[in-house]
């Protein structure tokens, strides 16, 4: 038995060595591309730094949206959660007198009870994620609204410790880290991967999947409510939108949670997300560099991060290590 689970937890490493391998690949060769086509003005590591630190934001709202896709479910109101929740934060900051505790408690709560809006309505009104989402979504759009009056929200500068360092770093690596330990270390953690593996074999086993399901959501609007707080505070400032226009938010967190599907089988799905979304941001900040129009910027960053994930989901049978 000792010798059966050595040679399995050699397969984790191993596997794991080579998931790190591929990822490290990536960033030097996003890098690479970029600073070839234009030495001068990208690439440094000030420049870096610089990159990493915009990639925290989205990071820390892409780990705990995977608790949610893992499970093969999806959230089209992601856009307006963070939106939501950095005007609550903002108001309970300034207009209330809150301060950091008003911006970190608006923001997180909101995240959370957007989440479990989510979640309850989602298994009880049995139908797809996608859309019921994608209504709650237009219903959190007119609450940012009417909280703001219609009104750009700004955080003033003594409350943006959040966006700068070693704030922003201190709080993303405080919100990895327990997502990490929800993920490997509690029930909900081993049971969201049950679900996501075979929902019909998790129920039989006894697990309650409308519980759980509904947890996930919780779980990621949680995180999003701390997105929230280190977008406003980086930007200094949010706007009301209306018209499904808060989805544009949406794309960069999802994108990072493909990479951590894709790199699941490698044991390794929430440093795949960490890495992943630092390399989506220097393919951003690179075309940024080269002064390309926004319009083929985001066309060749699509195809570019569609061609990533293909090649990394690529996998043979009996590879995939649990």
């Amino acid at each position: 038995m000792d010798f059966i689970t050595a040679i399995k937890n050699k397969k984790v490493v191993s596997a794991k060595v080579l998931g790190y391998i591929i990822l490290v690949f990536l960033v030097i060769l996003s890098w690479a591309v970029f600073k070839i086509l234009t030495p001068k003005n990208f690439g440094s590591p000030g420049n870096l730094l610089s990159y990493f630190q915009a990639s925290l934001i989205a990071t820390v709202g892409a780990v705990g949206f995977y608790f949610v896709m893992v499970m093969g479910m999806f959230d089209f109101s992601i856009g307006a959660n963070i939106m939501l929740s950095a005007i609550v934060g903002s108001v309970f900051a300034g207009k209330f007198g809150m301060g950091y505790i008003g911006l970190i408690l608006g923001c997180i709560i909101t995240g959370t009870i957007v989440g479990i809006l989510n979640g309850f309505l989602y298994v009880n009104l049995r139908i797809p994620s996608m859309i019921v989402t994608t209504g709650l979504a237009l219903i959190y759009e007119s609450v940012a609204n009417y909280i703001s009056g219609g009104v750009e929200q700004t955080l003033s500068s003594e409350l943006r410790i959040f966006g700068r360092m070693p704030g922003d770093i201190i709080l993303a690596l405080t919100a990895f880290a327990t997502a990490y330990l929800i993920l490997n270390y509690t029930k909900i953690g081993t049971y969201t991967y049950a679900i996501g593996s075979n929902e019909f074999v998790a129920k039989n086993m006894g697990i309650n999947i409308k519980k759980y399901k509904v947890a996930a959501f919780i779980i990621s609007g949680a995180f999003l409510g701390i997105m929230s707080i280190l977008t406003i505070s980086y930007g200094s400032s949010m706007v009301a939108v209306t018209g499904m226009a808060s989805m544009s938010r949406n794309f960069i967190p999802t994108m990072g949670c493909f990479f951590g599907l894709a790199f699941k089988k490698y044991g390794m799905p929430l440093q795949a997300i960490i890495i992943g979304e630092f390399v989506i941001n220097i393919i951003f900040f690179g075309f940024i560099a080269l002064g390309a129009p926004t319009a083929i910027q985001d066309v060749i960053t699509g195809i570019t991060l569609l061609i990533i994930i293909t090649l990394t989901t690529k996998v043979n049978k009996g590879d995939i290590v649990k």
